[in-house]
């Protein structure tokens, strides 16, 4: 099994001195999840070592998350979903809390914006760029099903969840006792607030996708939050138990799920032709082959 352990890099902003305080994030949700909240707070005593933000990009209504383990040390951080416009925001935050930035991730190749991870590696070169093998993306680092991507003393576990692309994998906080509570998934496209990601392009399959999410997602505890990579509502959050019950798609079976992705006659992603050929080499859209990602 493959294990990502967190590597000792010189200070990012070594010279710089933390302008906010390291404590975690205050996310107020409890078992009825507020779509309102972008805040998600924990009570147990491990939690504290967390520090979470949820950042917005508003043209493609993607969201970056931010996770450091604000305990330890070095102050590890790193970054899932990062869009190439919110950049400088992203780097600015991680250098007002004083953080490391180790890895930037993401969950899939995606179709309707740039990633951030290459822009990212120009700027501050140490960071790797993490994605799915599964993909066939470049990056410096290949993730597969139960890899666990560690930062500090916390740790991401990788699910498969394939069906948006094939290459999709959902990002989970650990289940031991020294690990944040309630879990987190990182969902990416597979599953939306109230939705889940189209099939019809890349590599896409409603099948694969209900079973995946059923399997790989519906399995994790009730309270698991849930972070999807975009919202177009302006939810924030949801749960586990709440996409179980309430997901209009989700909630069928799967061939009616199926006859519904089938028919849904979405247009095609202004943004696809761009994006899917940068995001294939790390976000890279001058001299592809010339990309610093391995």
């Amino acid at each position: 099994m493959l294990r990502f352990h967190f590597i000792r890099f010189p200070s990012l902003f070594a010279s710089k001195a933390s302008a906010f305080p390291l404590s975690p994030i205050s996310i107020s949700i409890s078992n009825t999840t507020s779509f309102t909240s972008q805040r998600v707070s924990y009570s147990t005593p491990s939690s504290s070592k967390l520090l979470f933000r949820q950042l917005f990009e508003k043209e493609s209504s993607t969201y970056t998350y931010l996770l450091a383990d604000a305990s330890h040390p070095d102050k590890p951080a790193l970054l899932i979903d990062p869009v190439d416009k919110t950049v400088d925001r992203d780097l600015s935050l991680i250098q007002q809390l004083g953080l490391k930035l180790v890895y930037a991730i993401n969950t899939h190749v995606h179709a309707d914006h740039v990633t951030g991870t290459g822009l990212i590696k120009s700027k501050v070169p140490d960071v790797k760029s993490v994605i799915s093998k599964a993909s066939g993306a470049t990056a410096d680092l290949y993730v597969e099903p139960s890899d666990k991507v560690h930062f500090g003393d916390l740790y991401l576990e990788v699910r498969a969840t394939p069906g948006h692309t094939m290459g999709c994998v959902t990002y989970v906080t650990g289940d031991t006792p020294d690990q944040p509570q309630p879990r987190m998934a990182f969902t990416g496209d597979a599953i939306l607030i109230r939705g889940c990601g189209r099939t019809d392009f890349q590599g896409g399959s409603s099948e694969q996708l209900y079973k995946s999410i059923h399997s790989q997602i519906f399995t994790l505890p009730k309270d698991t939050l849930i972070y999807p990579a975009h919202d177009y509502k302006g939810f924030t959050v949801s749960t586990v138990g709440e996409e179980m019950q309430y997901n209009p798609r989700l909630t069928k079976d799967e061939e009616t799920f199926k006859n519904i992705m089938a028919n849904l006659n979405l247009s095609y992603p202004k943004m696809i032709d761009i994006a899917v050929p940068a995001n294939m080499v790390c976000g890279i859209q001058s001299n592809p082959k010339q990309a610093e990602c391995l």
